[in-house]
């Protein structure tokens, strides 16, 4: 069970990392749609960068995961949210349900 919690901090670090730095042209486009400012968008992405990092490093230092993987998880509820508001199709609310889905196996994964 370790070695797929270490799969699960990867893969949700660097999901997170991908969508915010080599597709950020979506998040333009996403933020716009839900109506919300560049500064809003600048301070998810840093405080989505930062967050996954600190699930990375968890990988070596596990007390730093329960925190973060919690106040990710908060941000991927957040998407759900917007993304229901704007009324987007489930396919693009699947990514952010994934990955709040594993920031709450994280969660509950560290509390262990």
């Amino acid at each position: 069970m370790e070695e797929f919690t270490i799969l699960v901090q990867i893969a949700l670090s660097i999901s997170v990392f991908y969508v915010w730095i080599f597709r950020f042209h979506n998040v333009i486009i996403d933020f716009k749609n839900f109506e919300l400012s560049d500064v809003t968008r600048s301070f998810v992405g840093a405080s989505k960068i930062a967050l996954s990092t600190l699930i990375f490093a968890g990988i070596w230092f596990p007390p730093l995961v329960f925190v973060p993987s919690i106040l990710l998880g908060l941000f991927m509820v957040s998407a759900q949210y917007f993304h229901a508001k704007v009324s987007n199709p489930f396919i693009k609310r699947l990514p952010s349900l994934i990955l709040l889905a594993l920031c709450v196996f994280l969660a509950l994964r560290a509390t262990l």
